[in-house]
Order: C-alpha cells, then structure tokens, then sequence
C-alpha cells in the first residue's frame, strides 16, 4: 500500500483520485489550524535561544539529517556552541527530554537522532514535546537545530531551511493522503532558504517555483564502512562489476539503489519501510553476497553484525557559492537572536 500510495503521489501530473476530497479536507483542516496561530488562540513557545528549522514539505526522505549535520559544522566553525533536538521517531516515545549520547541504543532515541549526536558531536535531545526538549539544550548551546519540524508550529523558530527532492519534486502537488504535501505549496513563501538534493529535474519544479532561488546540495558517500567496525573502510569503487544486496530503510531507498549503480555496482534491491526495525533474518538472502546499507539502517544492525554487513555514510555537499549563501542567511537569522555581552535575550 505504501509503495502504491508513493507511486501515484510522484507522478508528475495529477490524475484524477478518489483520495481527492480527503485532500481537501485535511487542506481545511491546515487552513484552521494556521488561522488559530495567526491569531494567537495558539501561540509559539520560544526556546530560549535562536532556532533553526531543517525541515521538508514532502513525505519521505529529502536529505534533512545530513544536511543537518553539515550545518551544525558550519555553524561550530563560525564559534557557536550548537545543539540539537528532534522528536526521535523510532525510538522509545517520552514527553521528557532525553539526552542522546553517542553509545545510546537506537530502540530508546531513534535510529536518526543517533547518527545526529554521533556525526556532529553535538548535544542531541529527543522529546515528543519539542519545545520542552529544545529548552533543555538552552543553557549549553548558542543555537539550535530542529531536525524535522518544519509543520510543529508550536515550536517558534527563527529561520526555516526546507529541504526539496530534486528527482521527486513536490510529486502532483496534493496534499495528504490525495498527494505527498504535508502543506500547500504556498508554504514554501514563508521559507528563509529552499535546498534542492540533486538536481531539480522533476516538472513540479516548474510549476510549483518558478524562478525562484535554490540552493543545490548533493549526498556523497564513497565508502563503506563493515558494521561490526573490524575493518577498514572500502571504497565502493572495490564493488564495481560485482553484485550485492542493497537494503535500504529510508523515505526514498530507490535514491540510495541509484547511487550504488551509479558506481558500477550491481544491486539486488530489498527496499524497506522508512524506520524499519531490521532484524537478523531479513538479512539472510541465502548466498554469501556483500550487503550494503544506509547508515540510519547499520545503527540497528550493531547487535548482529556480520562480515558481510556494510553501511555507506553520506555527506551534504554544497558548491561554495551556495554553501556560503546558506550560511550567511541563517547566520542572519541567529545572530539577532542571541544575548548580547552582559545582557539577555
């Protein structure tokens, strides 16, 4: 069902669809919602310290984690002490705040918030109550970090970064369930930086943004890294010309498939639902082949790492120019909000 609903989503025409007046009804629902922040019958609530949304408009995955980290760099490279806070979907749910530390266990804080904490060397705390685990980080950090997000308007932010699927785009433009939108595309208007992963191929680009300003990001990974950490990474250029399993639990694993063939490496594919909990036996394909896997799924492979078992890290790549656009736009955001020498916020 999952795969099917995907499908007609990303079409790139809209067709017709009995999910349609669903659609409408969720859009209303949206529009009410807006109205009651709009007019403060719901408010808000700041952190305490200036706050930065990485989120997307589409369901499934666009790139938010790694872009994510590479902004946490960036932003520790300018002298802020950053934090960040995520609602830690897959892991154990709790309103209280929790911290992640490096060696958590993915079952308690999530499978991404954990490859956050461990990548960017951040303090990373996870709540179903954001606002409560954004507050949490205030005391320690300059700034903070939202991975996701970008609809929990009662979280107030200072700068709103969302992040676009070149290849997918905004599908056929409906929202839930009718489409993949989780807001109308007018959403994107209030936005202080739009970030496309890839190229923006897709017609919705077109129709949804035209002429407007995207900054281009690519996820690069050339090398895996064996699960159980018992040898050296290898360049997924040692792949090419052979066949391997390529399993992927993410919001998009036909991006992930893509890019391993795009080594030259032949891919048996075992696609899975974003966040699913891999367990040993879907791992066993009967053959000694290679198996090759996405970082957030190697965070739930430690317990039954095999030889066989490798994961591809990837990184957020910038071109300078947009690099350095998208830094100096958050930056201006932030640096409003923070205390001044002897003074508050």
């Amino acid at each position: 069902m999952q795969r099917q609903l995907t499908e007609l989503w990303y079409r790139e025409g809209a067709h017709a669809s009995l999910l349609q007046p669903l659609g409408w009804l969720y859009r209303g629902l949206l529009a009410v919602r807006a109205r009651a922040y709009a007019a403060s019958w719901l408010r808000s609530e700041s952190a305490g310290r200036p706050l930065v949304v990485v989120g997307n408009l589409t369901v499934g995955g666009t790139g938010k984690t790694p872009l994510t980290i590479w902004l946490s760099r960036e932003l520790a490279a300018q002298g802020l002490r950053v934090g960040i806070v995520s609602r830690g979907y897959g892991g154990r749910e709790s309103r209280s705040p929790r911290s992640v530390e490096a060696g958590a266990q993915w079952r308690e804080v999530g499978d991404e918030p954990l490859i956050l904490a461990r990548r960017s060397g951040c303090p990373t705390m996870v709540g179903s109550d954001r606002v409560a685990a954004a507050r949490a980080l205030a005391a320690r950090v300059d700034v903070i970090l939202a991975d996701d997000g970008l609809q929990h308007l009662r979280l107030a932010r200072d700068c709103e970064i969302v992040v676009i699927d070149g290849a997918r785009g905004f599908g056929n433009g409906r929202v839930l369930p009718a489409g993949p939108l989780r807001e109308p595309l007018a959403r994107l208007a209030r936005a202080d930086a739009l970030v496309v992963n890839g190229s923006a191929e897709h017609a919705s680009f077109a129709r949804a943004l035209p002429g407007a300003r995207l900054l281009e990001m690519r996820l690069v990974g050339e090398e895996a890294l064996r699960v159980d950490e018992a040898a050296a990474p290898r360049p997924l250029a040692a792949w090419r010309g052979e066949r391997v399993h390529a399993v992927a639990g993410i919001g998009n694993p036909a991006r992930f498939f893509a890019a391993l063939r795009a080594h030259g490496i032949g891919v048996i594919e075992h696609a899975f639902p974003d966040h699913h909990p891999l367990a040993a036996a879907e791992l066993e394909f009967g053959d000694g082949l290679a198996v090759l896997m996405t970082e957030k799924d190697a965070v739930k492979c430690t317990a039954f790492a095999a030889p066989r078992l490798w994961y591809v890290p990837v990184n957020a790549q910038l071109a300078a120019a947009d690099a350095q656009e998208l830094l100096e736009r958050v930056l201006a955001k932030v640096r409003g909000g923070l205390p001044q020498p002897g003074g508050q916020l």
